[in-house]
């Protein structure tokens, strides 16, 4: 089946053009907010263009022109927003890096994207580019925020992020027209930012997202009925907490904020987002799956510990919330006359607290993508009154393919094509294919790369398999590479199972093995503070994560949690052994990608004694099977 629709035609509109058109007509209207010393200060659209016209300056001075490369290493902050537009202002590249990202990766992206500046935010960004420094011959400065520690460096390369903007002023003295020359030189297909992909199966590749693409992007999440329907406006308020070199927290605060004036709030950092959701309260809020599961186990978990009175009120709401999600699912996200009734009951005994506390209070619309989530963590966000909606997209296609509209959400699968968009399924592989405006341009560099992904046609190769449910939503079955044939010949698409097990409170990382092999095993990672709370109460003792994941109460928890997911699948599907990881999951040990995606081929060469464990009959690692557990 392919799903057509005719997108809007009109003027390519680029990020600078609508910030500045804010700019001039709100200029003093609240565009985003940061918290320093402990109260959220405001920034106005004025100030927002202001700022980034003197970064725009300020990279001209450097020399820095039309289709150079200028990267960004921070957690996300306002000088990200005024980099990324300042660069693209006068027709630049913007190069986004992941925090996280280790000196080696930091090399690879600065040598491969070939970029020219580097924004990097405090002494531990800048200490990765100095250490990999003559590994990147095209890299000529390295500009700092925060100069604690770095300002007494000395080196060449180094400038605080106060002397560019001071070049910046000066530059825009001598040159008043710069921006308004370069706005008018733009072209809808000039590459406005390089996006390097998670690298799950080699080194990254920079994606490359033109003006045409970015524009579509933002008029189907900013200004159509897509994921947030009503579309978002300037009432709306957001909370940016995912990596900004990711598409969709570029799509979120950055395109969207743009395209509908939302109000962006910065949390302070990634461990500080529940707590931040809380102060803010958004009325929009995008998760990933792990955001939405570690709400939902940590709500589970303090609930473990809170006295009996509160658990009883506890159970009886949960059972209340259930009811709800099952009458929203079988009515496609729509409330009734019945699931009113029953929340008009709960909200006051417990969902209007339990929202609150978790900062879901106002929030008007939900979605979660870049993975499946769990059925059983949406029916309880479903019962408590959030609905969330599942989207689909990646970054070779601008983060735009399908979302679950209002009143038409289907569990478990990722919603319908938006307008403008055409998909179709590969006949033979079942593979999703997208063809609209928002395709990317190609690989920095790579073009046997994109030749693989992008036909000549315009169709984009996703590499995702999927189905269509009720001819009209698409269900994402799993990656083409991820897929298991068992030894048997039947094929298994592990994420389902995965995210089964990851539903329970004490489970954070499962990868379920089993290509060519005679049956399924499962590598267990628990949730360390879920699993450790549940151990202090039943007065186990540990001292490390792995001495906690080897105690045999806790591989008997693990085990029943396995068993359970077990009853949910057919025999095949079903995990026969497991063992646990003995340490945490991380991206500095190449275990992880940066957006928390687990490299399989490395885990399996790291962890490959625990695997084989499972398959030669031998108990040399904690773990169990069906029939027993040991350790």
């Amino acid at each position: 089946m392919t799903v057509t629709a005719a997108a809007a035609a009109q003027t390519c509109r680029t990020i600078p053009n609508r910030v500045r058109e804010r700019a001039e007509r709100t200029p003093d209207r609240i565009c985003m907010r940061q918290k320093r010393f402990g109260i959220w200060q405001g920034i106005t659209w004025r100030e927002y263009w202001e700022q980034a016209g003197l970064v725009a300056h300020g990279l001209a001075a450097l020399g820095i022109g039309a289709g150079d490369r200028v990267a960004i290493h921070s957690e996300n902050r306002p000088e990200w927003l005024y980099t990324d537009v300042g660069a693209v202002a006068i027709r630049a590249i913007s190069v986004g890096l992941y925090a996280t990202n280790p000196p080696a990766e930091v090399a690879h992206l600065l040598r491969d994207s070939g970029a020219r500046v580097l924004v990097a935010e405090d002494q531990e960004q800048v200490d990765k580019a100095l250490a990999v420094l003559e590994q990147c011959p095209d890299l000529e400065r390295i500009v700092y925020l925060e100069p604690r520690g770095v300002r007494e460096y000395g080196h060449p390369a180094l400038m605080p992020f106060s002397e560019l903007l001071d070049r910046g002023r000066e530059h825009a003295r001598s040159h008043p027209s710069l921006l308004d020359e370069a706005a008018a030189g733009a072209t809808a297909d000039d590459v406005v930012t390089l996006i390097y992909t998670s690298g799950t199966t080699g080194p990254p590749k920079g994606a490359m997202l033109t003006a045409r693409n970015v524009d579509f992007a933002t008029q189907v999440l900013a200004l159509g009925p897509g994921l947030y329907d009503p579309p978002p406006d300037e009432s709306d308020v957001t909370l940016s907490y995912l990596p900004l070199c990711h598409v969709v927290e570029r799509a979120a605060t950055i395109w969207v904020n743009a395209g509908a004036g939302t109000t962006v709030h910065f949390a302070e950092s990634i461990d500080t987002v529940v707590s931040n959701l809380h102060e803010v309260q958004p009325t929009l809020f995008f998760g990933v799956p792990r955001i939405w599961e570690k709400i939902h186990a940590a709500i589970h978990s303090r609930m473990g510990g809170a006295s009996p009175g509160k658990r009883l009120a506890f159970r009886a709401s949960m059972a209340l919330a259930r009811r709800i999600g099952d009458e929203l699912v079988r009515h496609d996200g729509t409330h009734t006359a019945r699931s009113r009734a029953l929340y008009a009951l709960g909200y006051p005994l417990l969902f209007r607290a339990l929202r609150d506390r978790i900062g879901l209070r106002k929030v008007r619309a939900a979605g979660s993508g870049a993975a499946p989530v769990a059925p059983e963590v949406l029916r309880f966000f479903f019962g408590i009154g959030v609905v969330i909606r599942e989207a689909y997209g990646m970054t070779e296609n601008s983060a735009v393919a399908t979302g679950n509209r209002r009143g038409r959400v289907k569990l478990g699968t990722v919603g319908e094509p938006h307008d403008g968009t055409e998909l179709r399924l590969a006949p033979e592989t079942g593979e999703i294919l997208t063809r609209h405006p928002g395709n990317f341009a190609g690989y920095w560099n790579r073009p046997d790369k994109t030749a693989e992904v992008l036909e000549p046609d315009g169709w984009l190769h996703t590499g995702d398999v999927g189905e269509w449910v009720d001819g009209s939503h698409v269900r994402i079955v799993d990656r083409i590479k991820d897929v298991i044939i068992t030894a048997g010949g039947k094929n298994v698409a592990p994420s389902e199972i995965e995210n089964a097990l990851k539903a329970s409170a004490f489970i954070k990382e499962a990868v379920v093995i089993g290509d060519r092999r005679r049956y399924l095993t499962a590598l267990i990672g628990i949730e360390l503070d879920s699993v450790g709370d549940w151990a202090q109460r039943r007065r186990i003792p540990y001292t490390t994560y792995r001495d906690l994941t080897e105690k045999t109460e806790v591989l008997t928890l693990v085990q029943g949690v396995i068993k359970e997911v077990n009853t949910g699948f057919a025999r095949v599907e079903n995990v026969r052994k497991f063992r646990m990881l003995p340490k945490e999951l991380d991206h500095d040990d190449g275990e992880l990608t940066a957006t928390q995606k687990v490299r399989r081929e490395q885990l399996q060469d790291r962890f490959g004694e625990l695997i084989e464990d499972m398959y030669n009959d031998t108990t040399k690692f904690a773990g169990g099977d069906l029939t027993g557990v040991h350790s």
